[in-house]
């Protein structure tokens, strides 16, 4: 006796095709080198300026990625997103600080406490300010950023104001603690930290990877592009906009504890500022809005012209001293950041990932047309 068949709608034989097709992308195989890379880079280069820079690249990353999720997928630009990082930075940062010294618990509840801050704080601004529009939204959302980081400037009290604080992890996790070593490496704090940054970096991504590929993520893809379509379509819009606004809070409130546990300090500066949510644009600009994978382009790119710009300037200026022009040229390294910054905007309009998935795209449409 056979069993009857079913006809396939054509979006269950397209989630087919990339179901088989999977785990023979290109950009699986590069996805892995890139985890490689950050797995074996503190056997790979013995330097503590590398591995720093590479801790920092993957926990920007994650928070880049969670508002890409906010502006590239759902199109709500809001201004507040690294007050909800400075939240997770503070909660672990604060708890430990005041507790009086450090203990296991302080993480998890870290963790837990900057989760309820970040889900009820974005549910207040969902609910007051989700259904005001274009610059009005923004407006708001840069209003509560500046009151979260004025507040953290003037109660000094409880959070340290301008001066910060700085606090010890326990156990395996401080920076005095050593095992020995393994291959040539010093297994100490730094390193342990540094994995643990690894694996909640990569779970948090790989959950914001499959939010957007859920039913979810592409109802927001449909709010994005044509709002008023969606609402036609029975989609409930508003619900949507929250859902999306409340995880990436979350998933980056998460990023702000793991930041605050690489750093072992935390002040307004670093957590709270109107900075980092520039940062966070500028990333995000370069990597490509609606990609997620372009936030590491993008983070990479600004650490790594930050971290070394600087220096490699400065040494072509050590192996021509007699060029007045290029001594003083080689001072201003700020500026060649601003130009390198417009030509990618100029050359990638769509960020580096963007533009080169288009380009694929269209050659991909030439090859099956001819």
């Amino acid at each position: 006796m056979s069993i009857p068949t079913t006809a396939f709608t054509p979006v269950e034989m397209l989630r087919q095709q990339e179901a088989a097709a999977r785990y023979t992308r290109p950009a699986l195989w590069l996805q892995l080198a890139i985890l490689a890379l950050f797995i074996l880079e503190p056997w790979a280069i013995s330097s503590f300026r590398v591995m720093d820079v590479a801790a920092k690249v993957m926990i920007f990353t994650v928070l880049v990625a969670s508002y890409d999720l906010l502006l590239g997928y759902t199109g709500i630009f809001s201004l507040a997103h690294a007050m909800f990082f400075g939240m997770g930075a503070y909660s672990l940062a604060l708890i430990t600080h005041h507790a009086g010294g450090p203990a296991w618990w302080h993480l998890p509840l870290a963790g837990l406490v900057a989760l309820v801050l970040a889900v009820l704080v974005s549910l207040l601004v969902a609910f007051f300010s989700l259904r005001l529009k274009a610059l009005f939204f923004v407006v708001m959302t840069l209003a509560l950023a500046q009151f979260a980081d004025i507040l953290s400037l003037q109660w000094h009290s409880f959070t340290g104001g301008e001066d910060g604080v700085s606090f010890k992890l326990p156990g395996v996790l401080a920076v005095d603690w050593s095992g020995g070593s393994l291959a040539g490496v010093p297994l100490n704090g730094r390193l342990l930290s540094y994995y643990v940054v690894l694996i909640v970096a990569v779970l948090l991504f790989m959950g914001l990877v499959r939010f957007v590929r859920s039913p979810a993520g592409r109802v927001l893809k449909s709010i994005r592009d044509n709002e008023q379509r969606a609402t036609a379509l029975g989609y409930k819009t508003f619900n949507y906009q929250i859902l999306s606004n409340v995880f990436s809070a979350a998933v980056a409130a998460l990023c702000g504890v793991l930041y605050a546990m690489w750093v072992r300090f935390v002040d307004p500066e670093s957590a709270m500022s109107t900075a980092i949510m520039l940062n966070i644009l500028l990333m995000l600009i370069i990597g490509g809005m609606g990609t997620l994978y372009g936030a590491i382009v993008g983070t990479a790119f600004i650490f790594i012209a930050e971290s070394w710009l600087a220096d490699g300037l400065n040494a072509v200026k050590s192996y021509l001293p007699d060029l007045l022009i290029l001594q003083r040229l080689a001072d201003r390294w700020i500026l060649y950041f601003g130009i390198l910054f417009i030509l990618v905007v100029i050359f990638f309009p769509k960020g580096l990932v963007g533009t080169a998935r288009d380009m694929a795209a269209r050659r991909k449409k030439r090859s099956a047309v001819e």
